[in-house]
């Protein structure tokens, strides 16, 4: 298959702006990883006037889908997770064109996972858990236990891609296989939702226990982006200073049930500030002192 794609290829490969090219083949029939096309075609450029273009191919019965990504797209992909696929690509790609060992550089980026990317990983599905998990809760509470289960599914993935991150792994496509072999536990959970014999709300019941656990003993160290973002300079912040900070973007939408959850918790403190009004104040946060008992 690399023969007959190979002139496409080498066109783009003698384009100075092109950084590595990567080929991934279907294993199997059903393959979300390659979008179920026979071959994935990856092109990581630099300064791409496009900064996502996709072709397609067919040929021989088979088919093929050419990406040609912008290295800073590539790059927000990586650290967000917000496109998994990209990221199994690199990963489990063959290398057929680099520049200057560009594409050996960026695969063992992502072995090692550099403790930046992996708190600000852990901080946005983090902020996902919480107001996932706070609306089934919610839900649950209103006896709507059809939808309270819908949420609880989703904040369990959540929670799997954060436990996956944890052990220093990049969540794939297919988390759930993923999480069954790196963290049981949470795979544990999962399975007793979906397998469990027991009514929708007694099911539900049970796990808004557990996954508020799994959440308490996770908050520290899956919230350190934020915290240390706080810490950072002296006084305290106030929401929207934080809402339209640039290195919060990536779970703006999520951080007010975050902060809220934290200043719960204990991890963030709330500091008032006098406004013109009589017994108004502004709310400001400050990360709280780690208590040394």
């Amino acid at each position: 298959m690399e023969d007959i794609l190979r002139p496409i290829y080498q066109e783009r490969a003698s384009q100075a702006n092109t950084m590595g090219i990567l080929i991934l083949e279907k294993k199997k029939p059903n393959s979300p990883v390659t979008d179920n096309f026979d071959v994935i075609l990856f092109i990581i450029v630099k300064d791409a006037k496009d900064p996502w273009y996709v072709k397609h191919y067919e040929f021989d019965d088979q088919s093929a889908a050419m990406h040609i990504v912008d290295e800073t797209l590539l790059q927000k992909w990586i650290d967000t997770s917000s496109y998994r696929r990209a990221v199994e690509w690199v990963i489990n790609g063959t290398v057929v064109f680099e520049r200057n060992d560009y594409v050996t550089d960026l695969k063992e980026r992502l072995r090692s996972f550099p403790t930046r990317t992996r708190d600000l990983k852990k901080a946005i599905e983090f902020a996902k858990l919480i107001r996932s998990y706070s609306e089934s809760k919610d839900l649950f509470e209103s006896e709507q236990y059809l939808d309270s289960f819908s949420r609880m599914v989703h904040s369990l993935h959540y929670l799997a891609r954060l436990a996956i991150i944890e052990k220093g792994f990049h969540p794939e496509v297919t988390v759930w296989n993923q999480v069954r072999r790196i963290e049981p536990e949470v795979y544990k959970l999962y399975q007793e939702l979906i397998e469990s014999k027991e009514e929708t709300n007694k099911r539900v019941q049970l796990m808004i226990l557990a996954v508020e656990h799994a959440i308490s003993v996770r908050s520290r160290t899956s919230a350190k982006h934020l915290l240390l973002l706080i810490d950072s300079r002296e006084g305290a912040w106030s929401f929207g200073e934080l809402k339209i900070h640039p290195e919060i973007q990536e779970y703006a939408l999520d951080l007010s049930s975050m902060v809220e959850y934290l200043v719960d918790k204990g991890l963030i403190e709330v500091v008032r500030q006098e406004t013109k009004g009589a017994n108004i104040y502004h709310r400001m946060y400050q990360a709280a002192p780690i208590s040394q008992s």
